[in-house]
């Protein structure tokens, strides 16, 4: 199991990914008990409430910076793709966990879209598995220095 799955945690997910794992983790809680245990943050301006143990319900990005001053486990964003150019164009990032899969689908999502603000990151961690998936660990660095890609 990847060390995200057993760490403890809260999660910060947009509406939609919301929805999707609210129809299926309550009936799979015995593969990510973390989950059903981490409180749930969802950035909505329609969704109030939800049967869905510990989940509570954001409406601006100012909700999620208050959020983020607050004590607590780290906050892990799963999927939910346009929140994530949210944090990034309002800086509130600390880290990021990526799975690069070998394939290209053509059209799709953007991870890093217009409107990111400029921000360097240096690598923690990376490994690739058998099926050439490269899983990579950065962490927030300062400000971004340019120059060559080696040493």
């Amino acid at each position: 199991m990847q060390q995200e799955l057993k760490d403890p945690a809260d999660y910060l997910l947009g509406r939609k990914t919301f929805e999707i794992w609210e129809g299926y983790w309550p009936k799979h809680a015995d593969f990510w008990p973390g989950l059903h245990e981490g409180t749930k943050y969802v950035l909505s301006k329609t969704r109030k409430k939800s049967d869905w143990k510990n989940s509570e319900f954001l409406k601006t990005v100012a909700d999620i910076k208050k959020l983020k001053k607050s004590k607590g486990p780290d906050i892990q964003v799963w999927g939910s793709s346009r929140l994530i150019q949210l944090l990034l164009k309002n800086d509130l990032v600390d880290e990021l966990r990526l799975k690069i899969h070998p394939l290209t689908l053509g059209k799709g999502k953007k991870l890093f879209d217009n409107g990111s603000i400029p921000a360097a990151f240096s690598l923690i961690e990376s490994s690739v598995t058998s099926k050439g998936v490269f899983i990579v660990h950065y962490k927030r660095d300062g400000k971004v220095k340019t120059g060559n890609v080696g040493a």
